[in-house]
């Protein structure tokens, strides 16, 4: 899933560590969600840009949806799911189940349905 507004990243180092479990839902950042991707539920998003380059081509962040089933298209992607688990089913390709632990690769343009079961946490790399 795509974040909203990167230019809202703080100027991190390039080298830092976050507690992402630990980091409070108080300090995600409300993002858009296209009325038009929610398939069904009242999913929420929520997220926050940890870092950014400076030529927008590389964002590392936290993201996270509430229960409910959403679709999306993807970015090139590479993310780590902290907490919560769902199924990520890949248009013309497999079904993904993810929780706690799981590394997943999303290729740009991948058009994906996401069944969040359980409030769901990633840590994040894009590349635009």
């Amino acid at each position: 899933m795509s974040t909203s507004d990167h230019s809202a990243a703080a100027a991190a180092p390039a080298s830092f560590a976050v507690s992402v479990p630990d980091l409070p839902d108080a300090a995600l950042e409300p993002e858009d969600l296209d009325p038009g991707q929610i398939v069904s539920g009242a999913p929420v998003v929520t997220g926050k840009v940890l870092w950014e380059s400076p030529d927008g081509k590389q964002i590392r962040g936290i993201w996270q949806i509430t229960p409910g089933v959403v679709t999306d298209v993807e970015a090139n992607e590479l993310f780590v799911v902290v907490s919560g688990r769902a199924t990520i089913e890949v248009e013309g390709g497999a079904t993904l189940e993810v929780g706690p632990g799981s590394a997943c690769v999303l290729r740009e343009g991948d058009r994906t349905t996401w069944t969040v079961h359980e409030t769901l946490r990633k840590a994040y790399h894009i590349s635009c």
